[in-house]
């Protein structure tokens, strides 16, 4: 049967004009390659793609949506949330919520919730650094992916574990500044050769340095945030371009699940909506662990959460540009280990996404989390399978989706680059079928099939090839005798070579010299130059 299926095969492509098709399709391939080989001399390009609306995929029912939402509303009206005794709480207070002295706990009432959301912006613009090719607009169903995370070990290309360094924010960077389909870079790493006073303004550096992409960082010290703000603005070039395109964005894990302020990071938040810095208000709770275990459960108190942080903020500065910040999980009941890289995972992250757009907020979630230890089809399943639940249900703004292995602990140089053909497949995906008359191809299915009868050669498929197909870098598509002939490379061997070349080659230039000196000037940087030069 198969040598049957060959034969018929070998006798239609004999038919073909095989030259002719050789000199129409082969001669872009071949620029294709040499492009590919020369990867680390090619300017940085952006993902056309990015911000494409997408909400084909609702887990959960219209009905549903409500009954979430009002249940989130109960929670905070009779189980409210605790805020010790702060600035935060007086704001709470002052606005009419009941406080439970000993307990520690405020109570927020619908009304006041309502209120809010209708004060809350359903738009944050995100600005890159080059033109208006990186910049991100956090609305309706628009879907950006990314990086993120605060991983504390790296395997570097050779397959070597270590620690995180200031570095390896930067190498990462200027790894991720080539690759088309990560839209954003956030911050991915902590920089375990740094202390507590140091690491704020040095990683932020250090991601602003590699990439026109946008940034987005954090902050352990609320003193630094106007720091970070008199960096953005040197970068933007003022404080009114900054606040018309923010190059920096913050995050703060405000909540300790379940409703529980964790003070220290609400500091932060309180500097962030002084110094007009974008933040997203995160929470985090485990399905089983720090939430219920019954997914529903855990998107009421996610909501519950998140609906409290829209008050806060929206009591002292309405409208400021808040990204609410759902990033649920959960905890594998038989360990009690936290799980990254599940369907329970892709399901609460994309439910997170319907119910943003059901209250018209922005949202950055997160997906591409994996617990496998090794690029291998383990992974590759948790990956593809949690960004893409994430990305179709119109998620904005999909931290993690690039580089992280061994949940959330450890990345990879080579797997952002294997990631990023993985996040390209899901943005072709999100942009579906073009259904116009052209695309239905009626006339060119009746001139072939009255004429050469194949379609290889024919002036439609050309005019379609680099438009209606993604062409991944690293997926292998060759015939076995040509992957053998290639050195039977695996695609993290493949992965290698293109990140090997990148991090000897690709040193952009993103920070103009004298903006740079000013910016060292004005704070201890630590990163070196000679770190972001060429090696000798």
């Amino acid at each position: 049967m198969i040598k049957n299926v060959f034969f018929v095969l070998s006798k239609y492509l004999s038919s073909f004009n095989i030259k002719d098709i050789n000199q129409r399709i082969g001669a872009p391939m071949a620029r294709r390659k040499r492009n590919q080989d020369n990867a680390a001399t090619q300017p940085t390009q952006y993902d056309p793609l990015a911000g494409i609306a997408c909400k084909i995929y609702n887990p959960l029912q219209p009905n549903d949506l409500a009954r979430i939402v009002d249940a989130a509303k109960t929670v905070l009206q009779q189980t409210g949330i605790e805020v010790g005794e702060s600035h935060c709480r007086d704001v709470f207070v002052n606005a009419g919520c009941r406080l439970d002295v000993d307990k520690n706990r405020i109570f927020i009432e619908p009304e006041l919730v309502d209120k809010c959301l209708a004060l809350a912006s359903n738009r944050v613009i995100l600005g890159g650094r080059d033109g208006d090719h990186f910049d991100l607009d956090l609305s309706g169903a628009k879907v950006y992916l990314g990086t993120g995370g605060a991983a504390v070990n790296i395997i570097d290309t050779d397959g070597k574990v270590r620690e995180t360094t200031l570095a390896d924010n930067y190498h990462i960077g200027r790894l991720c500044d080539t690759l088309q389909h990560i839209h954003f870079y956030m911050r991915p790493v902590v920089s375990r050769d740094l202390t507590n006073e140091q690491i704020d303004i040095n990683q932020t550096y250090a991601c602003l340095a590699a990439t026109k992409k946008h940034v987005m960082t954090n902050c352990y010290d609320p003193s630094n945030v106007q720091k970070i703000r008199q960096m953005g603005e040197m970068l933007a070039g003022s404080a009114e371009a900054f606040d018309k395109k923010p190059p920096i964005s913050m995050v703060a894990a405000i909540t300790v699940s379940p409703l529980r302020y964790a003070m220290e990071t609400v500091e932060v938040l309180d500097e962030a909506i002084k110094y007009d810095i974008p933040i997203v208000t995160s929470s985090a709770p485990q399905a089983g662990a720090t939430a219920p275990a019954s997914l529903a459960g855990t998107l009421v108190q996610i909501i519950a959460e998140q609906l409290s942080g829209i008050v806060y903020v929206n009591l002292q500065k309405p409208g400021f540009p808040l990204i609410i910040g759902c990033v649920p999980a959960q905890a594998d009941l038989r360990t009690g280990a936290f799980v990254g890289g599940s369907a329970e995972f892709a399901l609460l992250n994309a439910a997170c996404g319907q119910l943003a757009r059901y209250l018209d907020l922005p949202i950055y979630n997160s997906a591409g989390i994996a617990d496998a230890k090794t690029p291998d089809a383990q992974l590759g399943s948790e990956k593809t399978m949690t960004t893409l639940l994430a990305a179709m249900s119109g998620s904005n703004y999909i931290h993690h989706s690039a580089g992280f292995l061994d949940s959330l602990m450890t990345v990879a140089y080579t797997q952002y680059v294997i990631d990023n053909d993985s996040n390209g497949q899901v943005m072709r995906a999100l942009r579906g079928i073009d259904m116009s008359d052209e695309a239905l191809a009626v006339q060119v299915i009746h001139d072939v099939c009255n004429g050469e009868n194949h379609f290889l050669g024919h002036p439609h498929t050309l005019s379609l090839m680099h438009s209606e197909y993604d062409y991944p870098k690293l997926y292998d598509r060759k015939s076995r005798n040509d992957w053998k002939d290639d050195g039977s490379l695996d695609i993290n061997a493949r992965a290698k070579i293109y990140a090997d070349d990148i991090l000897a080659h690709h040193f952009p230039q993103v920070i103009p010299e004298e903006i740079d000196n000013q910016i060292r000037e004005a704070f201890e940087i630590l990163l070196p130059k000679s770190e972001m030069q060429p090696k000798s």
